[in-house]
């Protein structure tokens, strides 16, 4: 059986899961995630409880088992708690501002960066502590985000200048004076 897939998802107070055929549908405090699974999985609501069960023991289907489970859980986590990750800009000059519905991101181009924030997403920047917070309930959509703006300018590996997530560690290369032995 998979580890993942045969536990049980706790319903939180104040958050609701309905199960129509394949169509899931949570709601919480935060808002509401509908999702359809896959037609070889099934999942039942049985008291403060979600079950994901599969047919069979066949590899498909134990991947599709656990993969569903945790797409529900965090949907059941998204709703109630939400989801949150933060970004760090290291650099002389880099900065990154909120202006209405874009972020705008100067990363040391010769232009500014414009990236339009996308529906179900709240960016703030602290511009003071070089720090971008992308927030939202949609947890695949919140690391789409992320992962979108810290490909404007990954981090280095000689300064380690760039955009990187909290805590990331950057290995830090020796640069050509170092290499020499004379």
């Amino acid at each position: 059986m998979s580890r993942v897939g045969k536990h049980p998802i706790p319903i939180p107070d104040k958050t609701s899961v309905k199960i129509d055929g394949k169509l899931v549908t949570v709601t919480g405090p935060k808002g509401e995630l509908v999702r359809e699974i896959h037609k070889d999985i099934s999942a039942a609501v049985e008291g403060s409880e979600v079950l994901v069960t599969r047919p069979s023991d066949l590899k498909k289907h134990r991947a599709l088992h656990g993969l569903t489970r945790a797409l529900l859980n965090n949907m059941v986590v998204g709703v109630s708690e939400g989801f949150k990750r933060e970004l760090q800009i290291i650099g002389v000059g880099y900065r990154a501002e909120v202006q209405g519905t874009r972020l705008v991101l100067q990363l040391g181009y010769s232009h500014p960066i414009l990236f339009a924030i996308p529906e179900g997403v709240t960016v703030t920047a602290i511009d003071k502590e070089h720090k971008i917070f992308v927030e939202g309930i949609d947890k695949e959509l919140v690391g789409a985000v992320t992962a979108k703006i810290r490909s404007y300018r990954k981090p280095e590996p000689y300064k380690g200048k760039g955009i990187r997530y909290a805590g990331e560690h950057v290995k830090i290369k020796a640069g050509k004076a170092a290499g020499t032995g004379a």
